[in-house]
Order: C-alpha cells, then structure tokens, then sequence
C-alpha cells in the first residue's frame, strides 16, 4: 500500500459517490416519482402517517430536499397542513439513514469487485439499448447509479486505507469532537449530500483514522448541515418556505444538541446491539439511526406548537394588489362597477409604468409619484416582479366582473361592463407586445450600428410623448374635447409609423442597416406600434360614451378603407391582433 495521501483518488471517490446518487434519486424519482408524490399527499393525514411516509419516501428516494420540495408544493396548494408537513420532514430524516445502512453493510462486507462492476458492466450494455426516458432506461440508471455508489466508496476506501499505513490517530485526537462536528457540518453544506459526508465518516472509521465517537460527532454535524441548504433556499422566499426551513432547522439543531451531549449514553446504548470494537461502521449506522429516531420522538408532541410559533414569527400577509375592488362588495352594483372601471384605469397606469421601464425613461416623466403596488410595499421592484402584479391584478379583475355578472343588472350596466373588461383586455394585450420586445430594445440601445441607437431613442421619444398627450387628455373635463384629443392621438401614433417605415427604408438604400437588422426593426416598430394603438383603444372605452365610441370605431373603419384603396400594406388597425381582447 501506498502510504501517502491520494488526495485525488479520494476526491475521484467522492465525485462518482455523489454521482451515484445523483443518478440513483433521479432514477427513482422518474419510475415512480408520481407513486411517491401520490403517497405523500394522501398518506398525511395524521401526524404519525405523516412521519411514516417521510420516513419511506426519503429512505427510497434518498434525497430529503425532493421530499422538501414535495412537501413545499403540497403546503402551497391546502393539500397538506403546517403541522404535518414538519412531521414529514421530520420523517424525512429517518429515511436518510437508510443510505448509512446501505453503505456501512454492502460498502464493507462485500468485495466491490464482484457486487459493483456486474451493475455497471450489465445496466451500462442495457443502457444503450433502452429508449431513453423509458421505464428500462431508468431502471438501467437506477442499477448505474447503485454501482456508482459502492465504486466510489471503494475509491475512498482505497485512499484512506493507504494513508492509515503509516498514520498515527493521536495524532488528530488533540482537535476535539468539536472539530468534528464542524467538518461534517461544513462537508454537508459545501456537498449538498449529508450521504457523502457519512460515507466519508464511515470509510475513515473503517481505516482507523478515527474514533468511534469522531464519526459519531461527524454524523451529527452532518445532519445539522443538512439544514443549511434547505435554510439558504428559504431566505427571501415565501411564507411557507420560511416556516418549513425553520422548522427544519430548530428540528435538527435540537436534535443535535441533544445528541452531542448525550454522545456518551448514546454511545453506550449503540453498544447494547453492536460491538463497536469490532463492527464500528454498523455502529456508526446504528448511531445515526437512533438520534434521528430520538429527536423525532421528542419533537413529536411538540409538533403543533412549532408549527403555530412559526406561523406567529411569519403570520400571513397577503399582497393586496387591487387599490378599489377589495373595498367594495359586489352587491351594490353601481358602486361596485365604478369601482371596476377605476381599478382597471389602476391597471393601464402600471402597464404605463412597466413599458416606460422597458425603455429606461424616468417615471417622473409622466408620474408625479409611486403608483400603487410600489407604494404599498415601499420598494421598486423588478420588471419580472410588476410584470408578475400586473397579470395577478388583471386575474382579480376579471374574477370581480364575473360575480359581479352573477348579480340583477340592467341592459345597460351589461353593456357598460362589456366594455371596460375589453379595455382591460386591451391593456394587457399591450404590454405583453412590450414584453415581447424587451430584448430588442435591448439590442439596439448597445449596438454598434448608430442608426440603431438612434431608433432607440426614437421609441423613447414616441413612448414618452404618448403617455404625456394620454396624461393631459385624462386631465380634460369635456367629452367632446377628450374625444378629438384621442382620435389625433390615434392619427399621430399612424403618422409615426409610416414615418418610421419610410426612414428604416431610405436608411436600407444608403446601407446603413443590414438585412437581419431591418427584419428586427420593421418587427420591433410592428409590435411597438400595434401596443400604442391597443392602449388608444383602452383609453376609448374607459373614457368615452357609447355614442363617441361608436363615432371613433366608424371613423377608424373608414381610415382603414381607404389605406386599403392605397395599397398601404401592414399593421392594419382593424385586425384582431390590435383591436381584439
């Protein structure tokens, strides 16, 4: 034996040890990934069930944070309560010993030579003959995975039986179980798989490098650690990631505690089964197991008052998007359809918002202060985010118009509530063709080409000088007035758009653009056009009368004929992609 420290076959170990069980999780989760999901979400109905699937899922699966993520989704949907979600955590940590179990019997007791390589060598040919994504291509994966396993471990075993040749264990005893206990720990947290760290306790112990109680501190650090990454995935997230974090972290941190200073009795109760002298890794095993075991019986009767602690430190705070709907029943049907046409004036003034954003202009340039979804929470927020708002503000609105459709109104208030929900549809319509172009804007603010630069800046001007005019004609008190101020609004957004189309083509005769550059120009002034018309049309039905409305659809449908006796192609306003909802 060598007895120098292969630092890098214990790393190729590790690597094809976590890779097993990457493959290993993955290939369960796809044979049978709905058959757990199904479990976990029917067989929770209890607290004792709860920790029995918890149990059996993650020992199968091993993999707690996909047990995490199901039980994540199930709490989100009402599907499963608080109380029992940390129960199936808790469970959940019982199961993660059984790869302790795996490792320390097979890992040891038989030659890797003739239990690993027939699953590699057998599952490896089948592999190729499998359709993949099939049940055979996952079996196959799920056999690699398992050889991965055992063969990595034997690289780490090889590794630190070399090195124990010529190693004197007090030499490390100074360190204390302290040490220990934050190498596994930290080990959990840089890997992500509190496995890997065990195996490496395991195959230590098996070489002699350690004392039966370092692997044990080790172990207990590994646990703790494993709530370092479910911790770190639930800052900044919701609610209910928060509570489940938490309790996944008080729940280990306990335990841990406990442990650590019971190592001693616990120690000796691992000794009543095992001898640890002689088997110290089947120990070791057991010694995992029984904490884990023990915390859970000690959090049991403590389950809901975590769970309603928790909710107390994170209560339910729902983001109130809507500034008028939430105020106003829908039983008074005439405050309640004001209301709706206020909300959805609401909704183009944040639709105004995110296209100003998309195009760097200041909201100062139109808006004299935060409208509201800003001012509610007190902070700017992404475009992804107000992008997010304003289609959950849009749902809240149509849910409104349906029950308020649920109520005894007149003709006319049918009518007038058809109208203002196409100007809602409108509206969104219009920025979803915002949404769309974002990264054009984005292109051709820094590209090379001046020409470029230049037509960016000139949707900037055409953006601003929109909503400035729109701004002005929502301050007029005179129907007839808005009416003429609308309708050259309309004619000026049409002068825009035949200007822009007969620069882009003086511009293509001077060689000024190239060809993929003119296809996203004529695309981006499509779609940014067809977005300026859609919010004129908003406009019409939130601010006009029937009558007008009726005079400005004629008047448009006349301009349309008319272009089409000229031969003016694209961009017509009267098809469905401008006009319809």
């Amino acid at each position: 034996m060598n007895e120098t420290f292969d630092i890098w076959r214990l790393l190729a170990g590790l690597g094809i040890f976590l890779f097993g069980m990457h493959l290993l999780e993955n290939s369960v989760k796809a044979l049978s990934g709905r058959a757990f999901r199904k479990m976990i979400s029917q067989y929770t109905r209890g607290r004792l069930r709860a920790i029995g699937s918890g149990v059996f899922v993650t020992g199968v699966v091993q993999s707690s944070s996909a047990v995490s993520l199901m039980v994540l989704a199930f709490v989100g949907a009402g599907v499963m309560s608080m109380e029992n979600a940390i129960a199936v955590m808790m469970g959940s940590n019982i199961g993660t010993t059984f790869a302790a179990w795996v490792v320390a019997y097979f890992g040891f007791k038989i030659s890797i030579d003739s239990f690993a390589f027939p699953f590699l060598g057998i599952a490896g040919i089948a592999l190729a003959f499998s359709r993949p994504g099939s049940r055979p291509f996952n079996l196959c994966g799920f056999l690699i995975g398992f050889g991965f396993l055992f063969l990595g471990l034997n690289y780490m075993k090889v590794s630190f039986e070399g090195f124990s040749q010529g190693f004197d264990p007090a030499a490390i005893r100074d360190y204390g179980l302290w040490f220990y206990l934050l190498a596994g720990a930290l080990l959990t947290a840089v890997m992500q798989a509190s496995s890997a760290t065990i195996a490496i306790a395991l195959t230590a112990l098996n070489s002699q490098l350690i004392s039966f109680e370092m692997g044990a501190a080790m172990v207990i650090g590994a646990n703790v650690g494993t709530t370092i990454t479910v911790l770190l995935g639930s800052l900044g997230r919701g609610r209910t990631k928060k509570i489940v974090g938490f309790s996944h972290l008080i729940f280990n941190l306990v335990t841990g505690v406990i442990a650590f200073t019971g190592l001693g009795l616990l120690i000796r109760l691992v000794g009543l089964f095992v001898d640890i002298t002689r088997n110290s890794v089947i120990g070791l095993a057991l010694f995992h197991s029984i904490f884990n075991i023990l915390g859970v019986m000690i959090f049991f009767p403590f389950i809901g008052l975590l769970g309603r602690s928790l909710v107390r430190i994170y209560p339910h705070r729902r983001t109130i998007l809507t500034v008028y709907l939430d105020r106003t029943p829908v039983e008074v049907t005439d405050a309640a359809t004001a209301s709706l046409t206020k909300e959805i004036t609401h909704l183009f003034e944040e639709c105004q918002l995110y296209n100003l954003r998309v195009l760097e202009i200041a909201d100062r340039q139109v808006f004299e202060e935060n409208l509201p979804f800003e001012k509610n929470i007190g902070r700017k927020l992404s475009l992804e985010d107000l992008y997010a708002n304003i289609k959950l503000l849009h749902a809240e609105i149509f849910a409104y118009y349906a029950k308020l459709q649920a109520q005894q109104l007149e003709e006319a208030e049918v009518n007038y509530l058809e109208k203002v929900v196409f100007a809602s549809r409108n509206i969104m319509n219009s920025i979803k063709n915002f949404k769309g172009i974002r990264a054009d804007f984005e292109e051709f603010d820094g590209a090379e080409n001046s020409y470029l630069n230049q037509q960016y800046r000139r949707f900037h001007e055409r953006l601003l000088g929109l909503y400035r005019e729109i701004k002005t004609l929502r301050g007029l008190e005179k129907d007839e007035e808005r009416y003429r101020r609308l309708m050259k609004l309309f004619i000026h957004i049409e002068r825009e758009d035949r200007e822009f189309i007969a620069e882009t083509m003086a511009a293509v005769a001077e060689n000024r653009i190239r060809e993929m550059e003119i296809a996203s120009l004529l695309l981006v002034n499509r779609l940014f056009t067809q977005s300026c018309r859609l919010q004129i049309f908003g406009m019409k039905d939130l601010l006009l009368s029937p009558e007008q409305i009726a005079d400005f659809d004629r008047a448009l449908d006349m301009k349309e004929m008319i272009d089409e006796e000229q031969g003016r192609e694209g961009g017509g306003v009267g098809d469905g992609e401008t006009s319809g909802g």
